[in-house]
């Protein structure tokens, strides 16, 4: 099942138009395609009955990410990631795993862990949002199979998880940046929220110049409404899967 937000044009404060499909990989207990603008990032969920060494007896669930980028996804090709994944990717898979557990009760997940693989298959700015708002539908049609098999009464999930990326390019603030609009950025900014509005976590940095408070708003202030309709993108998409 797809769901597409078809908004054309590109103003700073519109997002790119966006597409979440679901049911993508069928030996998965949670899947989906997402895609933002160019940026395509395929997640999945799998569900296994164990936790990491540290949760053992504690009837507490574990939700974790690995995110990786495949060879083409760029203009030039990325190296394959073999035996150890790169710091950037390290650092992105902990992003994710993050943003999602922030959405969903562990302790009524029980003692399994849910693992959400992110690959990304083209890239074109924004990868790192585009797979945690990808990864979430994944994390929620799993939990969602793990009530329809009656091992769970209820899904533990608590919010819905979305993020998307802003910045500031040629003095302007603007919201959701491609590739070419990241790559000269002075400020790059991801955002993570909920769907109730409330922050998860801000990533922001200097590239070409320190930027002020009020233009730190500014970037919270276009990314609020565009969490807000991803949130209900995943909402149809979950609902229709």
């Amino acid at each position: 099942m797809s769901v597409t937000n078809q908004r054309s044009g590109r103003e700073i404060h519109e997002m790119r138009p966006v597409t979440i499909e679901t049911g993508v990989a069928p030996y998965a207990e949670g899947s989906a395609l997402i895609a933002f603008g160019s940026t395509r990032v395929w997640c999945t969920a799998t569900i296994e009955e164990r936790v990491p060494p540290w949760l053992v007896g504690k009837r507490n669930g574990w939700v974790t990410a690995e995110y990786a980028m495949l060879p083409r996804a760029t203009h030039t090709r990325t190296n394959r990631e073999r035996a150890t994944n790169s710091g950037r990717s390290q650092e992105i898979s902990r992003l994710i795993g993050r943003s999602l557990r922030a959405g969903i009760n562990l302790n009524a997940l029980g003692e399994r862990a849910i693992t959400i693989d992110c690959d990304v298959l083209q890239a074109d700015g924004g990868t790192r949002t585009a797979a945690i708002t990808g990864g979430f539908v994944a994390l929620a049609l799993a939990c969602n199979k793990l009530v329809a098999t009656k091992q769970l009464k209820a899904s533990p999930i608590t919010s819905r998880i979305a993020a998307v990326s802003a910045g500031i390019v040629a003095r302007e603030t603007r919201v959701d940046l491609d590739y070419r609009e990241d790559s000269s950025a002075e400020v790059d900014c991801n955002i993570v929220m909920n769907a109730r509005g409330e922050l998860i976590e801000i990533q922001a940095s200097a590239e070409g110049r320190p930027y002020t408070r009020e233009q730190l708003d500014q970037m919270l202030d276009l990314a609020a409404p565009g969490i807000r309709m991803l949130a209900e993108l995943q909402q149809q998409a979950i609902e229709q899967a």
